[in-house]
């Protein structure tokens, strides 16, 4: 069948035409959705028994990059919704089954952050609250949403947190409550749960997946699904946020071709113009490069058989971060040399820039304390709290 990033640039034209519909309607399009689902994106990382690809790393964030080159809301959903897989499979059987048992192309919807409480009863856990950015929720049809163990009596039992999977079902998408100013097509409303029913073995011990200790208790050999978990899931949303902008760039280099300065200086014959498209697309590469690198070598070492350390974490983020703000700056100098014509919305790179600065916003891209954890670590401490977030 070839590389599902294959199979995406057989369809480019369709998905890049669906973009500007996407962002209207502040969610993908069916027809968008559909052309991901069709290429089998969104199973890159699932297990083979699923029918899924077990891809490397590498082609997942490769794969992700090209959607993004052509929309940037497509290329998000591809990186966050297809790194559900990849948690699932590690998850009980029996919600696997249900899951994936009648249909492999079922999708999950996140997020992770701890925004609602769910409290022990017998068999299981009962659920409440609020979660923001849902992206890709509309075409999703289950969800994997963080919260902490609460104590029955409002307050909060113990300082851990669940990843818990309910299906569509038992929570409601608020329409209208994604209305911004870039990734508008990702679609990333907010979930109300009130008071759900979540059967034991539909939850994780989120501790236990960041720190690796749920895929070996699930008995998964691969490599694959035991990669670290802050790599995994921030890879996809870096390599959503680097392919925008080399949609960006290739925006830019197309107009520049013809383009005719206000002096009647061709854009082409301008070297600081062109200085500074070399230069952009140089970082925008290197951010491309330090990314899947990191992946390669800690895919490398598990494959090997060896434990992924907290400093190579740390520093895996810090470079997974770097990575993003990096090609965000490059994308910015373009921009300001593009001319007044990229400033229309009839226009997509006024479109690849403001998705690219929205992506630059999610919380793994906060650069302070991942620096701080880092640098500690490498001088001999040992960072705590909100230091260890996400590493």
């Amino acid at each position: 069948m070839g590389r599902v990033l294959d199979r995406i640039e057989v369809v480019a034209e369709e998905i890049r035409g669906q973009a500007v519909q996407s962002e209207a309607d502040c969610r993908l399009t069916d027809a968008a959705a559909g052309l991901l689902r069709d290429s089998g994106a969104i199973r890159l990382l699932q297990p083979r028994l699923y029918g899924g690809y077990e891809v490397h790393p590498r082609e997942f964030a490769e794969t992700v990059m090209g959607v993004a080159a052509l929309d940037g809301a497509s290329g998000w959903v591809t990186g966050i919704v297809g790194v559900h897989p990849w948690e699932l499979a590690f998850a009980d059987p029996q919600v696997q089954e249900e899951i994936w048992g009648e249909d492999n192309d079922t999708w999950m919807a996140s997020p992770y952050a701890p925004m609602g409480v769910a409290t022990p009863v017998d068999g299981g856990y009962v659920l409440k609250g609020r979660w923001s950015f849902s992206s890709g929720t509309d075409h999703c049809q289950w969800a994997f949403l963080g919260a902490m163990v609460g104590d029955g009596e409002g307050g909060i039992a113990t300082p851990s947190s669940l990843h818990v999977i309910l299906p569509r079902t038992d929570y409601q998408i608020v329409e209208d409550t994604w209305d911004v100013i870039g990734l508008r097509g990702t679609g990333s409303k907010d979930l109300i749960v009130d008071g759900a029913f979540v059967p034991g073995y539909r939850t994780l011990n989120a501790a236990k997946v960041m720190d690796g200790r749920a895929q070996k208790e699930a008995g998964r050999p691969e490599p694959l699904f035991n990669m670290p978990y802050s790599c995994m899931f921030p890879l996809g949303i870096t390599a959503a946020v680097i392919g925008i902008t080399e949609g960006a760039l290739a925006c830019h280099i197309a107009v520049q071709k013809d383009r005719v300065a206000i002096t009647g200086q061709k854009i082409k014959e301008d070297p600081y113009v062109l200085s500074a498209i070399g230069e952009s697309a140089a970082e925008i590469n290197a951010s491309r490069v330090s990314l899947i690198e990191t992946a390669d070598r800690f895919y490398d070492k598990v494959d090997a058989g060896k434990e992924i350390t907290f400093e190579e974490r740390a520093i895996g983020r810090r470079t997974q971060i770097a990575a993003a703000w990096r090609a965000v700056r490059a994308a910015d100098e373009i921009f300001a040399r593009a001319g007044g014509g990229a400033l229309h919305y009839k226009t997509p790179m006024q479109r690849f820039w403001r998705d690219a600065h929205a992506g630059l916003a999610h919380a793994v891209h906060v650069p302070g304390p991942t620096n701080h954890a880092s640098a500690l670590t490498q001088l001999g401490g040992e960072p705590q709290g909100m230091m260890r977030a996400m590493i």
